[in-house]
């Protein structure tokens, strides 16, 4: 969500411009090299910026601005190893009240021996509740509005073990208060586990086999990732429980402009789980398509199957289909219903590698617009 941010500059290379009445590529160009989105990455300068300012709309946000300032560096400029590091900053504003800013960083040291991840956000936005489990996302009846206070920070320090193979250790921490709760007669919140005002701190330990050419964009290689964080009041949190998250990432490239790429994920919870930190079906991720927050419930699984080609100049575009499930025990996943995730969407390459995108998302009776940075996965 804090991350949705699209220029309306990409918008008139997809226009015809034989008229002359509109700029043509060298023109846009032109623009978009004084803010920084040459499409190019110069590692002389440090950190290589690019600023892509522009409107976005999400089912969550509505209709809004933002900008997203992306920066490209190597932290040793001797390296030939590791891929090219990355920082994003973002900022937003939309017509729901919403606003807030984030930021995500992928570092990679010492021949790729090191890594260093680090993302947070802090945002104020209105929203709903509607509890948790299937039954309780698909009755509109049982929602709740309020104002959503959120923090979150988690740094993951990664060490290379073996080829490709990496073992590291991160910290969470997640703060939410459910502000302005409305139509308190529905009681919702007053069964959320956790109560209105959650603040969650954990330890986690990372296994993870990778063999992506670029992280935030791969082309080729796989993704097996394994992450345990324990949360408890003795490392500073409100509630004592575990969560395991896992995921598998392949990429299979057809040529250099085609690649198919398939993503398996799988969140499992146990102890006292606040309602803020339980799994969920919907995000700009993964099930595109679903009011985040809408279907949530202790342990969830989705998939998801992207198809991506590269056209001319800077365009691009992409067409997925997913699935995914939720319950209250891992034991009874799948019982439950599937919901499926279908859509497509455009990309523009303001930095190498480096998208902005447009997806359009379909799912059971719901739909939305993803204008953001980066792929999904």
């Amino acid at each position: 969500m804090g991350k949705a941010f699209l220029p309306w500059l990409f918008l008139l290379a997809t226009v015809n411009v034989q008229a002359g009445l509109l700029p043509d590529r060298a023109q846009i160009d032109g623009w978009l090299k004084g803010l920084g989105s040459d499409n190019q990455f110069d590692a002389s300068k440090g950190i290589d910026w690019g600023v892509m300012p522009g409107p976005f709309y999400t089912p969550e946000l509505g209709l809004g601005l933002g900008a997203a300032v992306v920066g490209m560096y190597r932290p040793d400029a001797t390296d030939s190893v590791s891929q090219n590091s990355t920082l994003s900053l973002t900022g937003f504003v939309s017509s729901t009240g919403a606003f807030g800013a984030g930021f995500e960083n992928y570092s990679f040291f010492a021949q790729d021996r090191w890594r260093f991840y680090l993302n947070g956000s802090l945002k104020n936005m209105p929203t709903y509740y509607w509890g948790d489990g299937y039954g309780a996302g698909k009755n509109d009846n049982h929602k709740q509005e309020y104002t959503s206070k959120e923090f979150a920070l988690a740094p993951t320090v990664l060490r290379r073990l073996a080829a490709d193979t990496y073992f590291g250790l991160g910290w969470s921490l997640s703060a939410q208060d459910a502000a302005s709760v409305k139509d308190v007669w529905k009681g919702n919140f007053q069964r959320a586990p956790g109560g209105t005002s959650v603040f969650s701190s954990g330890a986690s330990a990372t296994l993870s086999y990778d063999t992506r050419d670029f992280v935030p964009n791969p082309s080729r290689g796989q993704v097996a990732d394994l992450t345990y964080t324990h949360y408890s009041p003795d490392l500073g949190g409100d509630d004592r429980f575990d969560v395991l998250e896992s995921r598998y990432g392949l990429y299979y490239p057809f040529n250099d402009k085609t690649v198919l790429a398939w993503d398996l994920y799988g969140r499992f919870t146990q102890g006292d789980v606040p309602w803020n930190m339980m799994s969920l079906l919907g995000n700009d991720q993964r099930m595109r398509g679903y009011y985040e927050g809408r279907y949530r419930d202790r342990d969830a699984v989705s998939t998801q199957l992207e198809y991506r080609r590269k056209l001319d100049w800077r365009h691009g575009f992409v067409a997925w289909l997913g699935t995914g499930t939720l319950a209250h025990r891992s034991g009874d996943l799948g019982k439950g219903a599937w919901l499926p995730s279908v859509g497509a969407g455009y990309r523009f390459e303001f930095k190498p590698r480096m998208n902005v995108r447009l997806d359009f998302g379909v799912g059971k009776s719901s739909s939305g617009f993803y204008f953001q940075v980066g792929e999904a996965f």
